[in-house]
């Protein structure tokens, strides 16, 4: 797994590179939101409000909401409507009710048309009010009893006074006595009367009232088809480039010079550097801007790739920008010598480039052009190795058996390829009898423009830059390519 941290040039280089892809699952995906919008035909929703005079509580008012949308109050306004094939269990989940702000119950109703919405949230209010009508009605039993107590007040509070009127005027102490008394027990129906009054909680609450007529939409209801349509293609999108992210991070390719050492059991030689010219000095193909990275397979699954874009690697960063030939070639010349101090005595290997890779296939011509180009192989202990170059299909790798060959140096460019593949070329050298004896490492890079006047960088005489042709690279059944 890759530990790399995703930036936003990671992100950038991603919709850069697979630009075609991604234009292709957005359009995509907008044609399957296109598709749901008409698998699934347009609802239309409006809303119609009751109004609650009085006092209402909370759990009052949730309870009132509960009936609106309740079965009994859906199932008559199904009788009432009498659609075609709508039943109340249908219209159960086309409308819904809620407490809103100001004792406020609001019905909403959802259809295929708008008239048929309108009607819907209409018939569900006043369905709503005739069944809370009825509710109350029911309680009008309950409610006489308190009016029956009060009326008893009023008449006893009557008959006290009676009573005090017609007690002795005079002014013994009984006569002033049962006046006082009856004063106060009148005094005390009269409040008992006031509390009763307040008490009642069907006094100052009027009946329900709807507040006109439901307003006929004039759009549809969401999800819209634009709105599919839209979020088909965003989803498609981003779920390109979240599996582009999570693939990477998931990545098994080794990229690093350890790594990839490892994983072929050799030692690192070294890396070098590939221009993007679509030649370079030393007469070496070196791969053009944007083929750094292409993979060279040919067939109709190739040409598809390539025509979606998807024989790029997106997760290689932008080559950087190399120093002077001069630079470049020395980084060469220090592979040659790592080959001399590891194989003193031998003076031919099989430079092995797995197939598809256009910077290892560059490398490998440039090294086995610097072989040519330097001394005399014969000369001990200074001429370079006599280098042939094969290209090795890491689905079934195979290697040439082992001829004049003194061992194998792999040549590859990092995030190529899996730690298992490499194993596998590693494993085919070893059985066509080839040591690896060491790993180059390939990297693609910007030239820099030209330096005037011919001279080297230190100011001395320019070196020969005379096109040395690379030898032939040769497929896994050793026919020249």
């Amino acid at each position: 797994m890759s530990e790399d941290t995703i930036r936003l040039a990671t992100i950038g280089r991603l919709l850069h590179r697979r630009r075609r892809l991604l234009a292709l699952l957005t359009l995509v995906g907008a044609l399957v939101g296109y598709g749901a919008s008409v698998l699934f035909p347009p609802r239309y929703t409006t809303s119609a409000s009751v109004v609650l005079p009085g006092a209402w509580q909370e759990r009052e008012l949730l309870t009132q909401a509960a009936i609106a949308d309740s079965s009994v109050v859906v199932d008559r306004v199904a009788a009432t409507l009498d659609w075609p094939g709508v039943g109340g269990r249908e219209l159960r989940e086309d409308v819904s009710a809620g407490a809103a702000d100001g004792n406020i119950i609001e019905i909403t109703g959802t259809a295929d048309t708008p008239e048929r919405a309108q009607q819907l949230s209409d018939q569900m209010a006043e369905q709503y009010v005739a069944f809370a009508a009825g509710l109350a009605g029911e309680g009008t039993a309950e409610a006489e009893e308190p009016e029956s107590l009060r009326q008893l007040v009023v008449r006893t509070s009557r008959r006290i006074t009676e009573l005090a009127e017609a007690t002795d005027p005079g002014q013994t102490v009984e006569s002033v006595q049962t006046r006082t008394e009856l004063t106060k027990l009148r005094t005390a129906l009269q409040e008992a009367g006031d509390r009763l009054e307040e008490a009642d909680p069907v006094a100052d609450r009027a009946a329900l009232v709807v507040m006109g007529p439901a307003t006929r939409p004039d759009g549809e209801a969401p999800p819209t088809r634009a709105q599919l349509v839209g979020g088909g293609a965003l989803l498609f999108l981003l779920l390109t480039v979240v599996g582009h992210l999570a693939s990477a991070r998931m990545s098994r390719r080794p990229r690093t010079e350890p790594e990839i050492a490892t994983a072929l059991g050799a030692t690192s030689l070294g890396t070098v550097d590939v221009p993007e010219d679509p030649r370079d000095p030393r007469g070496a193909q070196a791969p053009r801007d944007g083929d750094a990275h292409r993979t060279a397979v040919p067939g109709p699954r190739a040409r598809l790739r390539r025509l979606l874009g998807l024989d790029v690697r997106w997760d290689v960063p932008a080559p950087r920008t190399s120093g002077d030939e001069a630079g470049r070639q020395a980084r060469y010349r220090r592979v040659h010598a790592r080959l001399r101090a590891r194989l003193p005595g031998r003076r031919r290997l099989l430079v092995v480039v797995p197939e598809g890779d256009a910077v290892a296939r560059g490398a490998a011509g440039r090294l086995a052009a610097e072989a040519g180009s330097g001394p005399s192989p014969g000369a001990p202990g200074t001429g370079h190795p006599a280098l042939r170059v094969v290209e090795v299909s890491v689905a079934r790798p195979w290697v040439p058996d082992r001829d004049e060959e003194s061992g194998a140096v792999v040549v590859l460019s990092a995030g190529s390829r899996t730690s298992e593949e490499l194993a596998g070329v590693a494993e085919a050298c070893a059985d066509a009898g080839h040591e690896v004896v060491g790993v180059v490492l390939a990297g693609p890079v910007r030239s820099r423009p030209a330096r005037s006047a011919g001279r080297s960088r230190d100011g001395g005489r320019p070196r020969d830059a005379a096109p040395v042709a690379p030898p032939a690279a040769e497929d896994v059944r050793g026919a020249a390519t």
